[in-house]
C-alpha cells in the first residue's frame, strides 16, 4: 500500500514546565496551523532551529501525540493515537528512525533478533529469517552479520543495522529524526549514502527531520522550513539554497559548512 502522508491544519498547544498547577502554567502554541505532505517514494526535509516545533510535529505525525486541532491521514486512514492494535496497519506502513540510531540498539541481542523484534511486535506474516536477509542487503550489509552483537560492530554497520531494523516490517515510508546527528564524518557518509539509496534508487519515502541544511541538500528533493511553529517555506530543495525567501531559511542556508578557498 502506498499513499500520502499528509497533516493538515496542525495546532498544538503546550504547557510551560514548572512547580505551577497545570491550569497555571503558560501556554505555549508549538504548532501553529501546520500542512505537510509526504507522498510516495518523496524525499522531503523538514528543517528548522530548535524549538521551531519539529519534535511536536513528528510526535504527532508517529501517532504519539494529538493535535488540539487539524489532521493526519495516510492515504484515507485518519492517524491519532490508539492502542498497539489500532495502530499497527500504521507502523507496518510508516516505521521511524530516531536520534542516535545506533544507540537504539539493545547490546544483549543479536543482530538477527534486534531486526525481527518489530515483525514480532507487528505481526508481520512470512519468513522473518528472510525478511533479516533481505532488510540487511538493503543497507548495505552481508548476511553473516545477523550473528552479531552491537558491540562487534562498527559505528558504520550499527547505525545501519538500526535502519534495517526500520525496514524489515516493508514500510513505505520513514520518519527519521536527525539520524545522522553527532556522527563523525565517515559514518556519517556512510549513513547519508544509505539513505540516498533506499530513496532514490529503491524508491522508500523519507521525511528527514534536521537542523543541518547540507544534509537535506545532499538527499531531499523538497524541504520545509519550520519557524516557531509556522511552515515559512516549502519548495524544491535546489531552488530552496539558491534563494532563501525568509530570514530563517536564509540564517539556515548561511549556516552551511564550506571548504575553505
Amino acid at each position: 500500500m502506498t499513499a500520502t502522508l499528509r497533516a493538515t491544519g496542525l495546532v498544538r498547544t503546550h504547557r510551560t514546565p514548572g512547580r505551577l498547577p497545570w491550569s497555571a502554567r503558560r501556554p505555549h502554541r508549538a504548532l501553529r496551523g501546520v500542512d505537510l505532505a509526504v507522498g510516495p517514494g518523496e524525499c522531503v526535509g523538514l528543517v528548522g532551529t530548535s524549538g521551531a516545533g519539529k519534535s511536536t510535529l513528528l510526535r504527532c505525525l508517529l501517532g504519539l501525540d494529538a493535535p488540539d486541532e487539524g489532521s493526519i491521514t495516510h492515504g484515507d486512514r485518519p492517524v491519532r493515537p490508539g492502542t498497539t492494535a489500532s495502530l499497527r496497519w500504521y507502523r507496518r506502513l510508516v516505521q521511524y528512525v530516531p536520534q542516535d540510531p545506533a544507540g537504539s540498539l539493545d547490546p544483549r541481542l543479536r543482530v538477527h533478533e534486534l531486526i525481527t523484534q518489530p515483525l514480532r511486535a507487528l505481526q508481520v506474516p512470512g519468513d522473518h529469517a528472510a525478511a533479516v536477509r533481505t532488510a540487511l542487503g538493503r543497507v548495505g550489509l552481508a548476511a553473516d552479520l545477523a550473528d552479531r552483537r552491537p558491540a562487534q560492530l562498527s559505528g558504520g554497520q550499527a547505525q545501519r543495522v538500526a535502519l534495517a531494523r526500520a525496514l524489515a516490517p516493508g514500510p513505505t515510508l520513514l520518519l527519521a529524526d536527525e539520524p545522522v546527528s553527532g556522527l563523525d564524518l565517515p559514518v556519517r557518509d556512510q549513513v547519508v549514502g544509505v539513505l540516498a539509496d533506499l530513496s532514490s534508487r529503491q524508491g522508500l519515502g523519507l521525511l528527514l527531520v534536521s537542523h543541518d541544511l547540507g544534509v537535506v541538500g545532499r538527499l531531499c528533493t523538497r524541504t520545509v522550513v519550520l519557524t516557531d511553529g509556522l511552515v515559512v517555506e516549502d519548495r524544491p530543495t535546489a531552488e530552496l539554497l539558491a534563494r532563501p525567501a525568509h530570514p530563517r531559511t536564509r540564517e539556515l542556508v548561511a549556516a552551511i559548512p564550506t571548504l575553505p578557498a
